[in-house]
């Protein structure tokens, strides 16, 4: 079984993670990793603290010669600003975040204690776990992208290819429609002027998925809704819909179903993509299409009213290091998630304890399908 856990605070020393399930033999690549990290903390919108910051990964236990043995793999994060202990304390919790509610849970007395463990830097880690994921489907061929379809009110509404998404990562937002793009950084500038925050939506796409990942056997199995579950876990993300989305709901069957073809070289397949390659809980060939939809962000510099925990009174939100929009950011974030919910599946149906095994598992598969 293949599975992680993280630990560590915003301004805590470090954040870790404890790989357990990886197959043996998987080839790590450091500067893969430290790519992906980098790529986190792009993006126009983003705040000071991507400047403080320069993310590398360090592993302290389960590689060789940069090579997985099969042992639990372990992995750190420094933080720069690890000034926790010195932190001043914090009465004043902030809207839409897991400040109140965090403290009513834990009996604390300082939002503080929750805000470091909840906020967004978390995510760091997992786009390094993310990136161990992405390494070992990419020895199957299969690659994971994302891009920005929607910034405030400004969507893109033209639909996009995979290389079209490759072409756009250097862009300030790695929106596919150069045009559009200008638009949505119009959009974070408004809302930086109003000393607010920006929401969107971001897609993640992943090519070269096989078929039969999942199970419609039992609702925990279903891929669709571990991705989903996976991604609904990210900071921020309040929607998350696959292939055509919510507006599958206002269409005919007729208009909506993928109707499937057969050709002898290249077996079965659709004709279309509308269900975002999954069906039935299950992949099934065609290149995976989830969005998901992230809220403007709860740390704003016009700080809205909350209550101090301590007099009761009412008072101003708390104000921390913020982005106007991280919506980019995110869909790397995204990303991770995908890879890894893809790679935990893909075990789950080739098995194997090493990375050999599982290769001869995946191509005996492959040969069986008709």
């Amino acid at each position: 079984m293949l599975r992680y856990f993280t630990a560590g605070e915003s301004h805590g020393e470090c954040l870790s993670a404890i790989i357990e399930g990886l197959v043996a033999g998987l080839k790590i690549d450091e500067d893969f990793i430290n790519e992906q990290l980098y790529r986190r903390q792009q993006g126009y919108g983003r705040g000071a603290r991507m400047k403080l910051e320069t993310d590398r990964v360090h592993f302290t236990g389960g590689l060789r010669s940069f090579e997985t043995i099969g042992a639990p793999l372990a992995l750190q994060i420094k933080n720069k600003d690890n000034s926790i202990d010195k932190m001043p304390s914090i009465a004043n919790p902030r809207p839409g975040h897991a400040d109140l509610a965090g403290i009513q849970k834990y009996a604390r007395s300082d939002v503080r204690d929750i805000l470091e463990r909840s906020s967004a830097r978390e995510t760091a880690i997992r786009v390094a776990v993310g990136s161990i994921a992405r390494l070992f489907l990419k020895e199957f061929g299969i690659q994971i992208v994302s891009h920005v379809v929607q910034i405030g009110p400004v969507g893109l509404t033209k639909e996009v290819s995979f290389e079209d998404i490759t072409l756009c990562e250097n862009s300030p937002l790695r929106c596919a429609h150069p045009e559009t793009e200008k638009k949505m950084m119009l959009a974070i500038d408004e809302s930086k002027s109003k000393g607010s925050s920006a929401g969107g939506v971001f897609e993640v796409m992943a090519q070269g998925v096989p078929v039969g990942l999942g199970s419609h056997a039992q609702w925990d199995r279903k891929l669709d809704a571990r991705l989903a579950y996976g991604l609904m876990s990210l900071q921020a993300i309040k929607g998350v819909s696959f292939g055509a989305g919510f507006s599958a709901a206002s269409t005919y069957g007729h208009e909506l179903h993928d109707e499937i073809s057969y050709e002898k070289d290249k077996g079965y397949t659709r004709l279309s993509n509308r269900a975002g390659g999954i069906e039935g809980g299950m992949s099934n060939g065609q290149n995976i299409l989830v969005r998901a939809a992230m809220k403007p962000l709860s740390t704003l510099i016009r700080a809205l009213k909350t209550v101090d925990i301590n007099s009761k009174e009412e008072s101003k939100a708390s104000v921390q290091r913020t982005d106007t929009c991280a919506v980019p950011a995110a869909g790397v974030v995204g990303e991770a998630i995908v890879a890894w919910e893809l790679a935990v599946a893909f075990l789950e149906k080739f098995g194997g304890d090493s990375l050999g095994e599982t290769k001869r598992n995946y191509d005996s598969f492959l040969s069986s399908l008709g």
